[in-house]
């Protein structure tokens, strides 16, 4: 067994600190953008006259990045070569979001908008592996060059978790001669609402309430008639682009379906599993920058004339939260590696309890160390010009939006209780 990071990959992320270096840090210090990241963070990234949406000038920076990124070649890193990526692996994407939550924030990789100069594209897979060609085409490249941007529409005000009890239906209906779907029903916290051209909403189209099969996933464009934003659900830390949705007698064309009918569940696996690894390394990384940031303080700290490092309350907490981090990010890295090496579809039967672990512990581990840090910082821990306040406030969300905590928890439990995954079967003597 082998744990070095390959040598490509450390090459590789130099050409990145480097790139950050001389593309991204200038930016931000250009024109009071520091704003958008210091103490007056909050306040600037919010528009909160237009709903508490995201401010335009923080939408802009960001799309400035991507672009100075996508021209370097780094951007569309981790999406296949024959869409203008890199074949970047999951082993990679994990390391590198790692590292750059490591770094604090900053323009680099600033995930309350999902954005990184290094994209991360569950979209692209989804697309990819269960797309037509033609929606390759306009969804693939078209999300690419800016053309087209799609919301991930499964979660509902009434289930939650559960998409299975899904209220949002689908029933045939022909209209002007053409054959297709009318749709009715509510959706909740559809990020990126006011920027998509389209929702990739899941609605029952068959079964019975409670089965995994008979939904189906429609590609439903944005505007449409019957498609309205009820309102922006303002959330513990602002802006927000996380909406109430409701469809009402909205029609689409049969060739809006995306994948086969009545198994739209298959693709919402797809998108989690990416998502959730890649999001795990991010909160690692980011409880390791509060690990971090906590030690070089209590070192140079000194009350009552000593150190504040030679304290064990401060120093048995941070230990604990250090030898965390470190046995975590081996999992991680394992089950990257793991994901790397299977087919996409196979990452659902045999390790799908391996990223729910990543996951929710990952994302539990955050919120400790960026609590920890606060104190460790005291007052000044606390006030907003230390970042501990932000990390807490945005990495607390995933204990929920990744699939919640308890969601992951009982995926592992199956696992190990062999209801699902390779042990299924392995107790039915008992």
């Amino acid at each position: 067994m082998d744990f070095t990071i390959p040598r490509e990959l450390e090459d590789y992320y130099a050409e990145l600190v480097s790139f950050i270096e001389a593309e991204i840090e200038p930016l931000v210090a250009k024109d009071d953008n520091v704003r958008f990241f210091d103490y007056r963070r909050e306040n600037s990234r919010t528009d909160w006259e237009r709903g508490g949406l995201p401010s335009p000038e923080w939408e802009d920076l960001l799309h400035q990045a991507r672009q100075l990124a996508d021209k370097a070649g780094h951007w569309r890193f981790s999406a296949p070569k024959k869409y203008g990526g890199k074949d970047g692996s999951n082993l990679w994407m994990a390391v590198i979001r790692d590292r750059f939550a490591q770094r604090g924030l900053g323009l680099h990789n600033d995930l309350q908008n999902e954005h990184s100069i290094v994209g991360n594209f569950p979209f692209v897979t989804m697309f990819d592996t269960f797309g037509t060609e033609e929606q390759k085409q306009e969804f693939i490249l078209g999300g690419f060059e800016g053309r087209r941007r799609v919301a991930f529409g499964l979660t509902e005000p009434g289930h939650g978790s559960d998409a299975t009890h899904m209220a949002t239906v689908a029933v045939r209906e022909v209209r002007d001669g053409v054959d297709g779907w009318r749709i009715d029903g509510e959706k909740m916290w559809i990020t990126g609402m006011h920027v998509a051209t389209h929702c990739a909403l899941f609605a029952r189209t068959g079964g019975t309430a409670g089965d995994a099969k008979g939904i189906t996933c429609f590609l439903v464009p944005n505007p449409t008639e019957g498609l309205k934003i009820e309102e922006w659900m303002w959330t513990f830390n602002m802006p927000t682009d996380h909406p109430r949705l409701s469809f009402t007698n909205v029609w689409v064309p049969d060739s809006a379906i995306l994948g086969e009918e009545g198994r739209g569940l298959a693709l919402a696996q797809s998108f989690v599993h990416q998502n959730r690894i890649r999001q795990a390394a991010s909160s690692l990384g980011a409880a390791q920058y509060c690990v971090e940031e906590s030690v070089r303080y209590a070192r140079q700290r000194k009350p009552f004339g000593e150190e504040l490092a030679r304290n064990q309350a401060i120093q048995f907490p941070l230990v604990e939260l250090a030898t965390q981090c470190e046995m975590l990010r081996l999992l991680i890295y394992k089950t990257a590696w793991q994901m790397d090496n299977m087919p996409h579809e196979e990452i659902e039967k045999t390790i799908s309890d391996k990223v729910s672990m990543c996951n929710y512990w990952a994302n539990r581990l955050v919120c400790e160390a960026a609590d920890r840090a606060m104190q460790a910082h005291g007052g000044i821990g606390y006030s907003r010009h230390k970042p501990f306040e932000h990390i807490y406030r945005h990495h607390r969300r995933y204990r929920i939006t990744e699939g919640a905590e308890e969601i992951q928890m009982r995926k592992v439990g199956a696992y190990l209780f062999g209801y699902l995954g390779p042990r299924k079967g392995e107790f039915a003597a008992g």
